[in-house]
C-alpha cells in the first residue's frame, strides 16, 4: 500500500485554485464580486489579449487596511464570515475566503488599495503566490488590481484556453449578468482599449437592460412585480411576440446573485403556457428577493447552483407574478382608425353595425357530398346509394301523384279503320339489367385487372398529403417531412455554396455574449450555409444576407437557433456542425404543417418524393405510411 503524504503547500493551492479560477472570465468575477461587497458604486474592468495576459479592475469602495492586505492573499480568509452562525445567512456574494488566494497561486498580482481613513495607499506585489513587494504608494480610495500572465506557472492549465476573441466574449458575458443583478452600480468594460459596455448605476433595471442588450430587446419586455407569502418578485419577461427560440436569455438572480434556478425557469414557462407558438421560449431579466435563511447558496465554488428550503413559495411566487404581468402588459396592438372630421352642422351618423354571414346550414344528416376529385376516372356504372339523406326524401305532392299515375297507365292502341294501313309501333329500346341490389357489395379484383396510376384524394388536418396508389394501397405522406428533407439533399448537394440572397434590409440578432463568441467564430460556417453575418459589436450580429430557399422572417430565429447548438457543442467537428445548420435550415424553409397547399402543389410534391426515392425527414422520422386495401375492409368487417 502506498505512503500517504502531506501535499506542499504550492502543489494544494494550485489544486484549490483549479476550482475556482477555470478561465480569465472567472477571475473576473471573482474580482468584480468583491469590488460589490466593498461598497462600490462605480466599477471598472479592462482587459487585454481576452485577459490572458492583462486583466484590471478598479472600484471606490472601502478598500482594505494595510495590516490586512498580506492576509488577504491567505487561503479561506475572509471579512464576510466570523463563525458558523454567518453560514446560514449569507448576504454577500463572496464567503469563503479563496478567489484572492486562488487567483495569486497561477498569476502575476498587484493590489493598489486605500481606506477612507488611511493617508497613503498601499502597494502589494504577489508572484505565483509568494509576496514580492509590500509598501507605500499613492492611490485613490477604493481598490485597483491588476492580474498578468494567466496560468504562466501552470501550462498544462493554459494550453486548454480559447481564442481572444473567445476568452474576451465570456469575460463579456460575465460583466452583463452582474450589471443586470445590481443596476444601482456603473459598470464600464474596456476591452483593448475599446468601451463596450457601460451602465448608468441609476438604479433602473430597465437603463441596465438596455446598456446590456440594446433597444431591439428592450422594446420587447413587460415589467414585473409581484410579492406573495414573503417572497418579492420584480424585473422584465418578454412579450410572447418577442420570444426566442432558445433559453439564452433568461436571467435569474436570488438576492442580487445571477443563479440557474430550475424551479424559477419551470415556472415562467408554465405561465407562458398558452401565449407562446410551438418551440418557442420566453426571455427575462427577474429578480427575487427571499429571506437569506431560505437559500443555500453554499453549494459549489462557483456559487451558481442554489438550494432552497422550500420551492413551492418561488414556484408559486414566479408562475402568479409572470401570469399577472402578461395578463396586464401583453395587450394586443390595435391600429386606430381614421374618423372623418364631420361638419358641426352635419347630423351624425348612426353607428355601423357589422352583418355577419351566419353559418352554412347543413340540412342533410348523412354523408356529406364528396369533392371533385383532381384526376378524373372513367364513368363507372353507380351502385345503390345506402346513405339516403333526409334532404333526398321528398314529400308528394296531387300533381306529382298525378303524373306518376299517368306515366303507370298504358299507351293507347291505334285504332285499325277500313281501308288504312295502320303503322306497327316501334319497339322499345332495351333496359339495360339492374344489378342486384345488397349491401355492402363486396368486389373482388380480377387478375387481369390493369393497375391504375396514382391519383390524389385530399390532405387531411393539413399536414397529411393521401394518395390512391394501384388498385390497393392508400398512401399518407407527411409533406413537412418530405419537403424537408428535400431541400436538407439540395443543400447538402450544393457542397457548402448554398445559394444566398441579399436582404433589402439588414437584420440585427442580439445574442447572449456565449453565443455571440459562437456565431464570430463561426462566420465560414454560416456562410457554407448561405448566411452572411458580421461583427456589430456589443453582442449584435448583422445578417446582409440568408439562404434563398428561407422565407425572410425566420432569418432571425434561425441565427439565434444555430448559435444556441454551437455554444452548446463541446465538439469542433466542422462537419457535424454544418450538417445540423442545414437540417434547421430545411426544417425552417419547408412548408409547415398546417399551411394551405393548392392540390397542384400537393401532387408536384408526391411525385418529386417518389422519384427521389425519399423515405426519412433529416431527423429520421418516416415521411409516408402504406395502408393496404384489406387491411382498410377488415375494419369495416368486409372481409
Amino acid at each position: 500500500m502506498a505512503k500517504i503524504n502531506v501535499l506542499d503547500k504550492h502543489i494544494a493551492e494550485l489544486i484549490a485554485a483549479g476550482e475556482v479560477v477555470e478561465r480569465p472570465s472567472s477571475v473576473i468575477k471573482e474580482l468584480v464580486e468583491n469590488s460589490i461587497d466593498a461598497g462600490s458604486s462605480a466599477i471598472t474592468v479592462e482587459i487585454k489579449n481576452g485577459g490572458i495576459t492583462y486583466m484590471r479592475v478598479t472600484d471606490n469602495g472601502c478598500g482594505i487596511a494595510r495590516e490586512d492586505v498580506p492576509t488577504a492573499f491567505l487561503r479561506h480568509a475572509t471579512s464576510k464570515v466570523k463563525d458558523q452562525d454567518d453560514l446560514e445567512q449569507i448576504g454577500t456574494l463572496g464567503f469563503r475566503g479563496e478567489a484572492l488566494a486562488s487567483v495569486a497561486a497561477v498569476s502575476r498580482v498587484e493590489l493598489l488599495t486605500r481606506t477612507q481613513e488611511e493617508l497613503a495607499g498601499t502597494r502589494y506585489v504577489i508572484d505565483g503566490g509568494e509576496e514580492q513587494v509590500c509598501d507605500d504608494a499613492g492611490c485613490a480610495q477604493g481598490a485597483t488590481i491588476i492580474v498578468r500572465d494567466l496560468f504562466y506557472n501552470t501550462p498544462a492549465r493554459m494550453k486548454f484556453l480559447k481564442k481572444d476573441l473567445v476568452e474576451a466574449n465570456a469575460i463579456a458575458a460575465v460583466l452583463d449578468k452582474i450589471a443586470l443583478s445590481h443596476p444601482e452600480i456603473s459598470l464600464r468594460f474596456l476591452r483593448d482599449s475599446r468601451e463596450t459596455l457601460h451602465t448608468p448605476g441609476d438604479g433602473q433595471l430597465k437603463s441596465a437592460v438596455y446598456a446590456v442588450y440594446g433597444k431591439e430587446f428592450t422594446a420587447g419586455l413587460i415589467p414585473v412585480k409581484y410579492e406573495l407569502n414573503g417572497v418579492k418578485l420584480w424585473g422584465f419577461v418578454s412579450k410572447p411576440s418577442a420570444a426566442r427560440p432558445n433559453r439564452s436569455m433568461q436571467q435569474f438572480f436570488i438576492n442580487g446573485r445571477y443563479v440557474k434556478s430550475r424551479t424559477a425557469m419551470v415556472a415562467m414557462e408554465e405561465a407562458f403556457k398558452g401565449s407562446l407558438m410551438v418551440g418557442k421560449m420566453p426571455a427575462c431579466v427577474l429578480h427575487l428577493e427571499i429571506s437569506f435563511h431560505a437559500v443555500d447558496v453554499n453549494v459549489h465554488p462557483a456559487k451558481i447552483e442554489v438550494r432552497f428550503m422550500n420551492e413551492k413559495p418561488i414556484f408559486d411566487t414566479v408562475y402568479h407574478g409572470v401570469k399577472s404581468a402578461l395578463n396586464q402588459g401583453d395587450t394586443p396592438n390595435v391600429m386606430p382608425l381614421n374618423k372623418p372630421v364631420l361638419s358641426p352642422f352635419a347630423k351624425p351618423e348612426p353607428p355601423v353595425q357589422l352583418q355577419f354571414a351566419p353559418a352554412p346550414k347543413t340540412e342533410s344528416v348523412g354523408l356529406q357530398p364528396e369533392k371533385q376529385p383532381f384526376v378524373e376516372r372513367p364513368a363507372t356504372p353507380q351502385e345503390p346509394r345506402h346513405d339516403y339523406a333526409v334532404s333526398d326524401v321528398e314529400v308528394p305532392s296531387v300533381h306529382t301523384d298525378f303524373e306518376a299515375k299517368v306515366r303507370e297507365f298504358p299507351a293507347p292502341r291505334p285504332v285499325e279503320m277500313p281501308g288504312e294501313s295502320v303503322p306497327s309501333p316501334e319497339p322499345e329500346p332495351e333496359q339495360p339489367e339492374q344489378p342486384e341490389i345488397r349491401p355492402f357489395p363486396v368486389r373482388e379484383r380480377a387478375e387481369e385487372e390493369p393497375e391504375k396510376p396514382a391519383r390524389l384524394v385530399g390532405e387531411a388536418f393539413g399536414t397529411y398529403i393521401i394518395l390512391e396508389r394501384g388498385n390497393d394501397e392508400l398512401v399518407f405522406i407527411d409533406k413537412h417531412a418530405a419537403h424537408e428533407r428535400m431541400l436538407y439533399e439540395k443543400l447538402k448537394s450544393q457542397g457548402g455554396q448554398a445559394v444566398q440572397q441579399m436582404l433589402l434590409q439588414p437584420v440585427t440578432v442580439t445574442l447572449d455574449k456565449n453565443e455571440y463568441a459562437a456565431v464570430i467564430d463561426a462566420v465560414d460556417t454560416y456562410a457554407a450555409a448561405g448566411f452572411e453575418i458580421e461583427d456589430f459589436g456589443s453582442g449584435t450580429v448583422l445578417v446582409r444576407s440568408a439562404p434563398l430557399i428561407l422565407g425572410g422572417e425566420d432569418v432571425a430565429d434561425a441565427v439565434m437557433e444555430i448559435a444556441g447548438y454551437l455554444q452548446s457543442s463541446k465538439n469542433d467537428i466542422t462537419t457535424e456542425k454544418l450538417d445540423w445548420l442545414y437540417h434547421n435550415v430545411a426544417c425552417r424553409a419547408a412548408v409547415k404543417a398546417g399551411d394551405e397547399s393548392s392540390p397542384q402543389e400537393l401532387i408536384a410534391l408526391a411525385q418529386r418524393m417518389e422519384n427521389e426515392d425519399i423515405r426519412y425527414c433529416p431527423h429520421g422520422r418516416p415521411v409516408s405510411i402504406i395502408m393496404k386495401k384489406r387491411d382498410l375492409e377488415r375494419q369495416f368487417g368486409r372481409v
